[in-house]
């Protein structure tokens, strides 16, 4: 049994699906007092500061503890979570037709092992079609998305070629930490 320390409902079927037991309990972490605007500082800053704030409200006395966080990159820009739909759209057509990828950050402790890893996942898409972006932003999906994208939804067919897994890109590395744990 792991505690995940994230509100994310895409890192928990990533766990369930690889039959992780686990207990979920996000923060409060600020991600707006993160002043970088690299892509990987960033993820990383992220990522240890809700990893301080949990590991001093939980320790890992009782079970590990597991932090996550995503953030997008396209023509060496910071995609963060859209804050509206003029923010997805921009988003989205920056990421149409471009090389795109989804750094993750996580941080796994254990009473006798901390595990840090950046994995990334770069993808080549196909330009988006606007009634599809359209139709993506109406549906509410692209939102607490990291860069808008949702790679095993929206951006799957338009997905023209592909280095790395698909579960980073969805918020955890899962074949990495299922090595580690």
């Amino acid at each position: 049994m792991i505690r995940l320390g994230s509100n994310s409902k895409t890192r928990a079927l990533l766990l369930a699906n690889a039959n992780v037991e686990f207990i979920q309990n996000g923060g409060d972490f600020d991600e707006d007092s993160i002043k970088t605007t690299n892509p990987k500082s960033f993820c990383y800053e992220a990522t240890k500061g809700k990893f301080n704030e949990l590991y001093r409200k939980y320790g890992v006395k009782d079970m590990p503890l597991l932090v996550a966080d995503s953030v997008v990159t396209t023509k060496g820009l910071l995609l963060r979570k859209a804050k509206d739909e003029d923010d997805a759209r921009r988003m989205l057509q920056l990421q149409s037709g471009a090389e795109t990828s989804v750094i993750t950050c996580m941080i796994y402790k254990s009473k006798d092992k901390e595990i840090i890893d950046l994995s990334i996942t770069t993808y080549i898409f196909n330009e988006f079609d606007q009634n599809d972006i359209n139709d993506y932003i109406k549906s509410g999906d692209c939102f607490g998305k990291a860069g808008a994208i949702m790679v095993e939804g929206f951006c799957k067919p338009y997905i023209k070629e592909v280095k790395g897994y698909e579960s980073t890109a969805m918020g955890l590395c899962i074949e990495k930490l299922k090595s580690f744990i």
